[in-house]
């Protein structure tokens, strides 16, 4: 099987069910602490391009920061990205890569069936 890669964050539940799936499924894995190495602008626009995704589809629409910042009135591609660099929180977790494709895990059921397509 070919590299996985996880954004990851570790005190999420989710996060982790879908690293022991990983793990369960024998992957080759590379777990990316999203929240302390944040993906950068070129990796955050590949993630969307994989995920077939707009900005606000990959953020956490519920994290305090995102009402702080206002962002339900932002449609600012590139502004809605820097959000996420400046404030990782906000990045979906977890994100799966697998031979030039991506998911958000959730619900961790889908995972197993990208992993195996």
């Amino acid at each position: 099987m070919n590299l996985v890669t996880i954004w990851h964050n570790p005190k999420c539940s989710k996060s982790r069910e879908a690293l022991s799936i990983l793990e369960d499924n024998g992957c080759e894995k590379e777990v990316v602490h999203y929240l302390d190495d944040t993906p950068n602008k070129d990796q955050i626009m590949t993630a969307l391009t994989m995920l077939g995704l707009n900005p606000k589809d990959l953020m956490r629409t519920k994290e305090d920061i995102y009402t702080e910042l206002n962002l339900k009135e932002e449609y600012d591609y590139d502004k809605l990205i820097d959000a996420m660099i400046e404030n990782p929180i906000l990045i979906e977790r977890p994100v799966i890569f697998k031979d030039g494709r991506a998911i958000i895990g959730r619900p961790t059921s889908i995972i197993a069936d990208f992993l195996n397509s």
